[in-house]
């Protein structure tokens, strides 16, 4: 016995001709009950840093500190200095340290902080 299949016939019909655009993809979403807040201005690098640096003076701090200890360490080891070499690193890392535990509480200030 062979089966047969019937054709299936959609009962959808496609209208092409003058339906409105459903979404504009150069707008955001229109969403009722919704008001996006409005864009602030673009803010510069310099202008970010600042502000940042204002929320969390420690980050830049501890950066800054890390950096300095590298560069020295660096300069110690290359002098033949190792002892010095050393404990420049070993004050690196605890400057590695102090920056990302300042992150940190940056971040969980930020978090528990009332928005404004």
């Amino acid at each position: 016995m062979a089966a047969t299949s019937a054709p299936v016939v959609s009962d959808q019909t496609t209208k092409t001709s003058g339906a409105p655009i459903p979404f504009d993809f150069s707008q955001p979403p229109l969403i009722e009950g919704f008001t996006p807040p409005p864009r602030l201005k673009e803010e510069s690098f310099k202008e970010k840093f600042i502000r940042k640096t204002k929320e969390n003076p420690f980050v830049p701090i501890g950066c800054l500190g890390t950096a300095g200890a590298l560069l020295y360490g660096l300069r110690a080891f290359s002098l033949g200095k190792t002892r010095q070499s050393q404990l420049l690193m070993r004050g690196r890392i605890f400057a590695q340290g102090f920056t990302v535990v300042a992150i940190v509480v940056g971040v969980f200030a930020a978090a528990v902080k009332p928005k404004q």
